[in-house]
């Protein structure tokens, strides 16, 4: 089992995965005159402060966004994450980071909607302080799993539901492979985005299984690792489930990771992968 509660580890090797990822995922909705849907079941608080005592603690954007940030070379299909990240810190200072809501909010249109989902009530606040008086932006203090059943299937019948679980449950796996079956069978032509960590083979390999037997036609699947594979002492690497895929976005996600695994992994320790768990 794994805390992993946003404030200690924002702007984080696996953050700036997940999130470069997610932004091409919403910027593919976007290409098309059709208004869409965005669901983040695991909304946090929005936007961090690295000056907080919790990103302190440990200071994990020095091993993330701190290694991207100042780079010229990222490719297209990096650099509106980079961009969004920069227009936190309008003053060039690396301090405020974006957390998912933001950053799906940056690309909406106005006839598009979010929806965001926090149980945590601190982070709820924060989210309704952000959002409170914004038309297109829905924010409900409540569990990410009921969400997806209050949510689904959203009326514009396009959409991205984001499932980023803090994985401080015990059997988190399961329960998320479970809820996400679940909306499938509802909403069954979304883009689902499901995040997840590294952890040992054995859950791994059980989690694929379990997909695999839920028999969802399009799985693609997306892994950063930045620690070799007995690593223990911290999170070794982060990876993402998308349930169907805009087109092309198999190439879109080999850039990404082909890029971050080594600016992300200086020591060239871990590795990544794109591969098809499930359909093409």
């Amino acid at each position: 089992m794994l805390a992993y509660r946003h404030q200690f580890h924002a702007g984080n090797f696996a953050d700036v995965f997940k999130h470069a990822l997610l932004m091409q995922l919403v910027r593919a909705l976007a290409q098309k005159d059709k208004p869409f849907f965005c669901l983040d079941t695991h909304a946090g608080s929005g936007r961090y402060d690295f000056a907080h005592r919790w990103a302190q603690q440990n200071k994990e954007h020095l091993q993330g966004i701190v290694l991207a940030w100042g780079r010229k070379d990222a490719p297209p299909e990096v650099a509106p994450y980079l961009d969004a990240v920069r227009a936190e810190n309008p003053d060039g200072k690396l301090r405020y980071y974006p957390g998912s809501p933001l950053l799906i909010r940056q690309l909406l249109r106005a006839e598009d909607r979010l929806a965001l989902t926090e149980l945590n009530k601190t982070d709820d606040e924060a989210l309704q302080t952000l959002f409170g008086r914004d038309r297109q932006v829905q924010v409900r203090r409540m569990d990410a799993y009921e969400g997806l059943k209050a949510f689904l299937p959203p009326k514009e019948r396009r959409g991205l539901i984001f499932i980023d679980s803090a994985f401080d449950r015990a059997q988190e796996f399961d329960r998320m492979r479970r809820a996400f079956a679940a909306a499938h069978r509802r909403f069954a032509t979304g883009v689902y985005a499901l995040w997840y960590p590294m952890m040992e083979p054995a859950p791994m390999q059980a989690f694929e299984r379990g997909l695999a037997a839920a028999r969802i036609p399009k799985l693609l699947q997306i892994e950063l690792s930045v620690k070799p594979l007995h690593w223990r002492d911290s999170l070794r690497g982060t990876g993402m489930i998308v349930a169907n895929p805009p087109f092309g976005f198999e190439k879109t996600a080999k850039r990404i990771v082909e890029w971050l695994w080594p600016v992300l992994s200086p020591q060239g320790e871990g590795g990544q992968r794109v591969r098809w768990l499930a359909g093409e």
